[in-house]
């Protein structure tokens, strides 16, 4: 199966803080799979490092800038590589506000998580599109 992965799962110091977030698995899961990796935040145009942003309902921020634009830019992108490269699902970055899924940041950079989806996440599921966070990759691995 070809899955497209969040770039900082495998490595790439591609985060907001500019550090990566290796998984231990990914190189199992490359043994299995073909794997492309993304950052939806560079594909928007965000450099690395950047301020921390967090989703805020339907809004991405900084502590003091609105960063929607970038953020559903850089999703957009996403999507279309997905299509074009004819992945059939993402492996993608808890908990953050483009890649997260199920859980995110709400928004007062406090730590809190609530429930949702990051947007680019979101925008892949509203494709059709199979979201997995790097919890699951085990299970990918069955």
């Amino acid at each position: 199966m070809k899955l497209l992965i969040s770039a900082c799962l495998l490595g790439t110091c591609c985060r907001y803080d500019g550090a990566s977030k290796a998984h231990p698995l990914v190189g199992k899961l490359a043994k299995r799979h073909t794997l492309v990796p993304i950052c939806p935040e560079q594909l928007g145009g965000l450099a690395t490092p950047r301020p921390p942003a967090e989703r805020r309902g339907d809004r991405v921020v900084t502590r003091e800038n609105d960063v929607t634009a970038q953020y559903r830019r850089g999703a957009e992108e996403t999507l279309k590589l997905c299509q074009l490269l004819d992945c059939e699902a993402a492996v993608l970055k808890e908990r953050s506000p483009s890649c997260g899924h199920g859980q995110v940041y709400d928004g007062t950079f406090s730590g809190t998580l609530t429930a949702g989806d990051g947007v680019t996440a979101e925008l892949l599921a509203a494709h059709g599109i199979p979201v997995y966070g790097e919890s699951q990759i085990e299970a990918l691995l069955q």
